[in-house]
């Protein structure tokens, strides 16, 4: 991914991940807009960097998506750059009764959001140059944490999704990536004081270095053995898969 002289949209910025990641790429020289449900937090995070932009977010509700996907591009026409952060992680009970709203936040959030959130821009993304829709994804996305059981499998589904848009979107000048963290000092679980989580700042750090190439996933070294669980030729098997599946049914 280029890495300056983009228009940028982060979900999430907020707090956390999101707010790193767009803080890292304004110093950069990049036009960024932060998008969250708490207008507090974006504005303590644009006072703190003269020049980026804010507008309120709820991915959760598709009324939202839509006007803010509406005023970004009337607003940031120059918009190349969507970054899909925004999540929720709580503790749940799938060896049990699931709490029904848990689950629907969970799933409405961490799955419907970002799918909602890419649906509403890509057209618009497919007339840009150098443009990328990232995914915020998580290594629970291959090796499941069974405490956390419903976001791991919204993170899975995240992933699944973002190979079939990277193959679908393989003959335009849309990228698409995942940014998959391992445990990182954030607000989600409470972990800002966790001792083996990653500090935020190396995490970024990493992240940048590896955003910077031509990497589809970005992962910090801490993520790969996670990674390595599904096996190392997961993508050439996805795509041959459905280079088969278009050939036998004429799709795309």
């Amino acid at each position: 991914m280029k890495l300056n002289g983009n228009t940028i949209f982060i979900t999430g910025g907020g707090s956390g991940i999101g707010r790193a990641l767009a803080e890292a790429l304004h110093k950069l020289g990049n036009k960024v807009i932060i998008a969250g449900r708490r207008r507090s937090h974006l504005n303590a995070v644009i006072a703190a960097n003269p020049g980026m932009h804010a507008i309120e977010l709820d991915v959760a509700d598709i009324a939202s998506i839509e006007r803010a996907a509406k005023t970004l591009i009337a607003e940031y026409p120059d918009l190349n750059v969507l970054i899909n952060n925004a999540g929720i992680m709580q503790f749940d009970s799938v060896d049990g009764k699931i709490d029904d709203a848990l689950l629907t936040s969970t799933i409405t959030t961490n799955l419907l959001g970002p799918i909602r959130m890419t649906s509403a821009l890509i057209e618009h993304l497919k007339t840009k140059n150098n443009a990328v829709v990232a995914y915020t994804s998580s290594v629970l996305a291959f090796v499941p944490l069974a405490v956390t059981g419903i976001y791991s499998s919204t993170k899975a589904a995240v992933h699944s999704y973002v190979l079939s848009q990277r193959f679908m979107l393989r003959n335009t000048g849309v990228r698409v990536l995942e940014i998959a963290p391992p445990w990182v000092r954030t607000e989600l679980l409470n972990s800002q004081e966790a001792e083996q989580a990653m500090p935020l700042d190396q995490f970024i750090a990493e992240t940048m270095q590896v955003l910077g190439t031509d990497a589809d996933e970005i992962l910090v070294e801490g993520a790969k053995q996670f990674r390595a669980n599904v096996g190392p030729d997961e993508h050439g098997f996805v795509n041959g898969f459905n280079e088969q599946a278009i050939a036998l049914f004429g799709a795309a």
